[in-house]
C-alpha cells in the first residue's frame, strides 16, 4: 500500500455533553463484529493532480451519500498509517443525522475462495462521540486528528473537543 494516498472530513458540533466528532464504522463481513480500532474518519483514496480537499469533499458525499458540509475547513495534516498509506483530514463544523446516511457500496469475493462476488455497503454506520469515546473505535494512526482538533479549537478560543494533552496518537495503525 505504499504510496496510496487518502483524504477526509472530521465533521465536529457541539453538544451539552461537550465537543462530538462524527464517526463512521467500516463496512463489510471483516469489520462487522469489530468496534475497538474499526472506525475511520469518512475519507477515501485519491490520486494527484487530484487536490486533497477535493478528494476529502467528494469521498464525504460517496460515502455517506450526502454533500460535504461548506467550509471553514480547519488543516488537520497528515498521518502515515502502519500499511503505508497517508491519511489527509480537515475538520469542519456541522451537523448530520447519522439517520439520513446513504453508505456507497464495493463488491468484494465473500466468502473468499467461494467465487460469490458481492456488494457491501462501505460504511455500514456513523454515529457521533466525545473524543475521549471516539479514541479507542478509531484506527490508531487516525487518533492524532482529535488531539489536533482540540489543539485547534483551543487555540480559536473554544474548550478543545475532551481530549487529554499528554495523549499524541501519533502510533501506526491498522486498517483504512
Amino acid at each position: 500500500m505504499a504510496g496510496k494516498r487518502s483524504a477526509g472530513l472530521l465533521l465536529f458540533r457541539g453538544s451539552g455533553a461537550g465537543p462530538e466528532v462524527l464517526l463512521a464504522h467500516m463496512g463489510g463481513p471483516l469489520w462487522a463484529r469489530r468496534d475497538a480500532g474499526a472506525w475511520s474518519v469518512p475519507k477515501g483514496e485519491y490520486v494527484p493532480p487530484e487536490e486533497p480537499l477535493a478528494a476529502a469533499r467528494r469521498e464525504y458525499e460517496e460515502e455517506l451519500g450526502l454533500p460535504a458540509p461548506d467550509g471553514p475547513y480547519l488543516p488537520l495534516g497528515d498521518t502515515r498509517q502502519a500499511g503505508g498509506k497517508t491519511v489527509t483530514v480537515w475538520a469542519v463544523a456541522g451537523d448530520l443525522d447519522p439517520a439520513r446516511i446513504v453508505p456507497g457500496t464495493f463488491r468484494m469475493e465473500w466468502p473468499r475462495g467461494s467465487g460469490a462476488v458481492r456488494s457491501f455497503p462501505e460504511i455500514d454506520r456513523v454515529a457521533w462521540y466525545v473524543p475521549d469515546e471516539a479514541r479507542p473505535r478509531l484506527v490508531t494512526g487516525q487518533r492524532v486528528f482529535l488531539d489536533r482538533l482540540a489543539a485547534r479549537l483551543r487555540a480559536a478560543g473554544g474548550p478543545g473537543p475532551g481530549t487529554s494533552a499528554d495523549r499524541t496518537g501519533d502510533a501506526p495503525a491498522d486498517g483504512a
